[in-house]
């Protein structure tokens, strides 16, 4: 691999310099570390194993996987191109998605290629095992003193271990040696292919075989479809390149351009190379007697290729070389999965997701020496504790799950993250990531039936994930990140301790009397205090100590909100933020400050294209950690309202609605419209329903106050907005639907947002981590419809 050398980064929010890798890798060589990460135990190990799973059907496997894998790395390519840094798909997956997918993304990737380096480590011992055997030298007799009944396997392990020390070594080194010879490595393993393709293709071609080929590949399906896809789950892995290109993206020159290419290049590279070498291994192997040519392949397991070269390309000597050739594919898989899985720790260090020690540079090697280390020893761990199945079939699991996080963080990052410079977008969005998604979750649930014990490690390190990021992670990322805090000023007075805690983001002079005025409505319901945000953002190239000069602005409209509240006798907090992240700053005051409602306000500007409400607003609708009211066109202050209208689909996701409808609405004079548009005919049935459900809700509303409306129709949305135009104004649950169906089917409420010129409040409760998280990708299409 390259020579980690790296350059120091002014950190704007730490007095400590931040850490960045330096670009010196070109289009070719960056390239042909994708071929190499994918031309390694794809082939020489995971073949022989895959055509005992699937049969003559291998063939269609590899082409099946090439079809599928390009897919993702499409959405691979997208985000490569503008967000070139060391750690990939965990970067983008934090960037995207709301916590802690981010976290898991890059635990998860962490172990996907430790697992994969154990992988190549197993497959380079097998290999050296075998050629020490053919040079002679007694393994059982070396082993005497070891009580084992397996001594070649015991030896794999142990040079399993001694490699992996090696290369770990090499890394911490950071050698530039190593990196000049990639390329050069990379050639040499397509060579060896290359000749075994060749002499594969004349022995099937020119007769030499006992029996006309097509006979190999007789009862084509005769695994089944059940042993085709776990066979594609199971070579996965073989097409995991492109990830370590991301791995790399920070080393990238021009990544817009060059990062996208090499993927692509090394699929065109590979893909056709894997069809050709199924083809040749099932075609020109004749194994003696009965014995069909794909049950002889998968008897021999990872040495089936081995064995296949022996058969037709020089004897024992097209044996040699072909295990010189799956050493040195071994050897620079390795190389590059020890660099890869060392770098997404090294990342989610420096982002504070693991410890410190993960993100410390030698002073004098300049490598990320600890997360080398720890990543080697997890290395390690893999290769002795599990068999080489077990490995093979927790690597593939771990990449596919990597693969579906990398999918969704490309539908929203391209629904909320517009301005993003692309060198390459996905065509047929959201379409390509969506049907990516379902295929990679489809194949990683088959891995279950082939080899059970390595989807339970997978599993289990996942439980670990989740526990690490609650207990540590998310704690130590949030006090790490804050944002710096110019001005927190406590309120004069406090009448009374408060519970319950509201947050009201002003940025605009003409709203923040509305805001607040609505803020002291709720507080009084809730008998809560106010915190009065205001965040300035400093351009992304400044320090955020330069957005002091903005400090005036930001005190006059707290000292405006501030005084709408001294009049009620509410305790109000005040407090500036300075970021380059607007969202963010709102959303970590959310949690630092333990804020159970926010108010937002929105005054109908136009979005960029395929936002809701805009970048802000969405983004931070999307990830904050409490209720939110999002004050959409709010009602003049002397305007007298006396007509709510709430379209319902459930009680119980109404429930904050309702009290808000009721705080505005106190007096017991006009009851509140509960709407209810269905294209349903029991329209008294679903009457009773909202009533009883109104009831089992008592202690949190009045039941007496509301009138339930139902309407039969076609058009939902069109019922809505007829409806609206009978009252002054609308309150209404914000949509529950997730990023994956909101990309393809859009949302209700905010339809109704864009269609109404009556003032709405939209309404979004936070309904707990787990809940919201799994929300945010699947969430029901429940708004006003049954």
């Amino acid at each position: 691999m390259p020579a980690d050398t790296f350059e120091k980064k002014a950190d704007v929010n730490s007095k400590k310099p931040a850490t960045e890798l330096a670009r010196d890798m070109g289009l070719m060589h960056i390239t042909m570390i994708g071929v190499g990460a994918m031309i390694g135990a794809g082939i020489f190990v995971l073949t022989g194993l895959a055509a005992g799973v699937a049969g003559p059907a291998l063939i269609l496997v590899f082409a099946l996987n090439g079809l599928v894998t390009s897919l993702t790395a499409m959405s691979y390519a997208e985000l490569g191109s503008c967000f070139p840094e060391a750690g990939g798909g965990y970067l983008w997956v934090k960037q995207a998605l709301p916590q802690p997918n981010g976290f898991l993304s890059g635990w998860i990737s962490w172990f996907a290629h430790a697992v994969a380096c154990s992988l190549y480590a197993v497959a380079f011992g097998t290999f050296a095992v075998d050629l020490l055997h053919l040079a002679g030298v007694d393994i059982k007799r070396l082993l005497s003193s070891f009580s084992t009944s397996e001594p070649y396997n015991l030896a794999a392990k142990i040079i399993a271990v001694v490699i992996t020390i090696l290369f770990v070594f090499i890394n911490y080194r950071g050698a530039k040696e190593t990196g000049q010879a990639e390329s050069l490595i990379t050639i040499l393993k397509i060579i060896v292919i290359a000749l075994f393709i060749g002499f594969g293709c004349f022995a099937i071609f020119s007769g030499k075989t006992p029996e006309p080929w097509p006979q190999h590949f007789k009862g084509f399906f005769q695994k089944g479809p059940f042993g085709i896809i776990m066979a594609m789950g199971l070579t996965f892995i073989a097409f995991e390149g492109y990830e370590i290109i991301a791995q790399c993206g920070e080393e990238v020159k021009n990544p817009k351009k060059n990062i996208p290419r090499s993927i692509f290049l090394s699929l065109i590279i590979v893909v056709p190379i894997y069809i050709l070498v199924a083809f040749v291994a099932l075609g020109a192997v004749a194994p003696e007697g009965d014995q069909q040519t794909w049950q002889y392949l998968g008897e021999k397991g990872e040495l089936a290729m081995i064995e296949a070269a022996e058969h037709f390309m020089l004897g024992k000597l097209g044996r040699v070389i072909f295990l010189i050739g799956g050493l040195f594919s071994t050897m620079s898989a390795l190389n590059a999965t020890v660099y890869s899985s060392s770098r997404v720790s090294f990342a989610m260090g420096r982002d504070h997701n693991l410890p410190g020690l993960f993100a410390r540079i030698h002073s004098k090697k300049r490598t990320p020496h600890m997360a080398v280390f720890i990543s080697g020893g997890l290395i390690i761990f893999m290769a002795v504790v599990l068999p080489i199945e077990d490995i093979a079939s927790a690597t593939d699991a771990m990449f596919l799950l990597l693969f579906i996080f990398v999918n969704l963080a490309v539908v929203n990052l391209r629904k909320n993250r517009p301005d993003l410079d692309r060198g390459f977008k996905v065509p047929l969005f959201p379409f390509v990531p969506i049907i990516a998604t379902v295929l990679n979750l489809f194949l990683a649930i088959f891995l279950f039936f082939y080899r059970p014990l390595g989807v339970w490690v997978c599993i289990g390190y996942l439980g670990l994930g989740v526990f690490i990021y609650y207990i540590y992670s998310r704690r130590k990322e949030f006090t790490a990140k804050a944002e710096p805090i110019v001005h927190d000023e406590r309120p004069v007075f406090e009448t009374r301790p408060c519970d319950f805690h509201i947050l009201v983001p002003v940025a605009n002079e003409k709203t923040v009397e509305q805001l607040q005025l609505f803020a002291l409505r709720m507080a009084k319901v809730y008998n809560a205090d106010i915190t009065a945000l205001n965040v300035i953002k400093v351009p992304p190239q400044l320090p955020p100590s330069e957005g002091r000069k903005y400090l005036d602005s930001s005190r006059n409209l707290l000292t405006k909100a501030i005084a709408v509240a001294e009049k009620e006798s509410v305790p109000v907090f005040s407090l500036v933020k300075l970021t380059h992240n607007i969202p963010k700053a709102i959303i970590e005051t959310c949690e630092e400050r333990k804020i159970d409602l926010m108010i937002l306000g929105w005054e109908g500007e136009r979005p960029a294209h395929n936002r809701v409400f805009g970048t802000i607003t969405d983004e931070i609708i999307l990830n904050t950690v409490c209720d939110i009211a999002l004050v959409c066109r709010a009602p003049d202050q002397d305007q007298d309202i006396s007509r709510i209208l709430i379209p319902v689909s459930t009680i119980k996701y109404a429930i904050l609605s309702l009290r808000m409808a009721e705080a505005l609405l106190p007096e017991n004079k006009t009851p509140i419209v509960l709407f209810h548009a269905t294209t349903r005919d029991d329209i008294e049935n679903i009457s009773r329903h909202y009533k009883e459900e109104l009831r089992k809700w008592k202690e949190d509303i009045d039941p007496s106050r509301y009138q339930i409306v139902i309407k039969k129709t076609n058009d939902i949305l069109k019922a809505i907005l007829s409806e609206t135009q009978h009252h002054d104004l609308i309150i209404m649950g914000a949509p529950e639907e997730g990023l994956v169906r909101r990309a393809v089917f859009g949302d209700m409420p905010e339809k109704i947002t864009k269609e109404t010129s009556v003032p709405i409040i939209l309404t979004k409760k936070y309904t707990g981590h787990i809940k919201s998280w799994f929300q945010k990708f699947f969430g029901s299409r429940k708004t006003m419809l049954e």
